[in-house]
């Protein structure tokens, strides 16, 4: 089964309001095995709105749009729907009522432009709410329906869970789930990572295609990358070929938090599903080793602060060109008082030298160690880190912007590192921010 989504609001397209309720319908769908192939954006237009879920009932098996079923002038998500269904609009006088016994417990004055809520094409189903006042709609359009919920978070989320998905449910084909994991990696470009572990996604393609002569010979490891032509493997889903439970691999690129790799799996067994994704999980580590820190929504400073306490380690920082973004990642994890003494953010000359004693140039690998160093000493703390350089948009004694260094202080050795970052002014702080905690995390790691 195939599901379309379609967001409806011109605010959406201005960019007044960021759109969540698809990605949250596009979860539900994957958590359920349902395929969501299009996600469309249109603006509060009658013919635009019928146009865009025409468009995705001819290429979907059904749709589920939000937004647009309001009172106001601009919520036509209803006489869209009934224009597509050749139908009417009805006036339900039981919703109205429904409607009005909300509003006046709630205290709030009942206008009577709050009737258009109670309008449904007809032949449609509405689908009642606890949370707010507007109903959402089941529209079967020949073999095929089109669900509409408010564009409110919550309402919407109501009806995703009380009817929506249930429905969904009874009317797929088959049992399937779709479950993925993400394994978040920094210190390698998309290119590169893409190029290591080609040969896995040429392997995969290959199982996919029910290439099993070359598979049971011993042969997937060796496959020659570059031999699966582009979407290959989604003509041979298609035509019904190719095969569901082989993992897919895709890629999604941050300049601030690194690559992530999602494995992705559709499947009729969770449990050979579950198994196939850690085989591949497995697969990639050992391509990429130590540049993946973690998996899902694990963040870095996470992963430190697991390594802090497993070491049973304490930390402290001082920063210069982060000015407080190290320290500020690592207090959001509840408990950081545990390993975390404190932070310092010496950001003038003045400052770095007078608290932490440093001599000569502060934007230096020597001047990072030196600042750690102060750090550890001030904190008392078992390990200590530090940031300086240059975020730009100008030189800084003829340095250029995006040079970093990162400075590591423990008991038994200081050290330095350089680092050569680009983008503006925000991308080399936050870049840095997020470089000077993986330094920190492969030296705990290392310990």
């Amino acid at each position: 089964m195939r599901v379309e989504i379609v967001a409806i609001g011109t605010e959406l397209l201005l960019g007044l309001l960021v759109d969540t309720n698809s990605g949250y319908i596009a979860q539900q769908l994957a958590d359920n095995g349902i395929d969501c192939h299009f996600q469309t954006r249109v603006g509060d237009n009658i013919s635009r709105i019928k146009e865009a879920l025409a468009t995705a009932l001819d290429r979907s098996d059904a749709v589920i749009c939000c937004g647009g079923l309001g009172p106001t002038s601009d919520d036509v998500t209803r006489e869209a729907i009934a224009n597509l269904m050749g139908a009417e609009l009805v006036f339900q006088q039981d919703i109205w009522e429904s409607i009005e016994a909300r509003l006046s417990v709630a205290g709030r004055s009942i206008a009577s432009i709050n009737k258009s809520q109670a309008m449904v094409p007809k032949g449609a189903v509405p689908i009642l709410q606890l949370t707010g006042t507007a109903p959402g709609l089941i529209c079967r359009v020949g073999e095929k329906a089109i669900y509409a919920t408010p564009g409110v978070p919550a309402e919407m989320k109501e009806m995703m869970e009380s009817t929506i998905m249930a429905d969904l449910r009874r009317r797929r084909e088959g049992d399937y789930v779709i479950i993925s994991r993400t394994l978040r990696t920094w210190g390698l470009p998309e290119s590169r990572i893409a190029e290591l572990i080609s040969g896995r996604i040429d392997t995969l393609d290959k199982l996919a295609l029910g290439d099993d002569l070359q598979i049971a010979s011993g042969q997937a490891e060796a496959m020659e990358p570059g031999n699966t032509l582009p979407g290959e493997r989604e003509r041979a889903a298609k035509s019904g070929s190719a095969r569901l439970d082989v993992p897919t691999i895709a890629f999604l690129a941050s300049s601030t938090e690194g690559v992530k790799i999602r494995i992705g799996i559709k499947s009729n067994d969770r449990g050979k599903a579950l198994a196939a994704i850690e085989r591949e999980e497995k697969a990639i580590r050992e391509i990429l080793g130590e540049s993946i820190f973690s998996s899902d929504d694990e963040t870095m400073e996470e992963v430190v602060a697991k390594e802090l306490v497993k070491h049973n380690l304490t930390l402290s920082v001082v920063e210069s060109l982060t000015g407080g973004l190290v320290a500020a990642r690592i207090v959001s994890i509840p408990g950081a008082s545990q390993f975390f003494k404190g932070g310092l953010v010496a950001y003038a000359t003045e400052i770095k030298k007078k608290f932490l004693g440093l001599e000569g140039p502060v934007v230096s690998e020597e001047a990072a160690v030196k600042m750690a160093e102060g750090a550890r000493r001030e904190f008392k703390s078992d390990i200590a880190i530090s940031t300086t350089g240059v975020a730009g948009p100008d030189k800084q004694e003829d340095i250029e912007p995006g040079t970093v260094y990162v400075g590591i202080a423990t008991a038994q050795k200081s050290v330095g590192y350089k680092l050569s970052l680009r983008g503006n002014r925000d991308r080399i702080r936050q870049s840095a921010t997020m470089a000077a905690l993986d330094i920190l995390r492969k030296h705990v790691m290392s310990l």
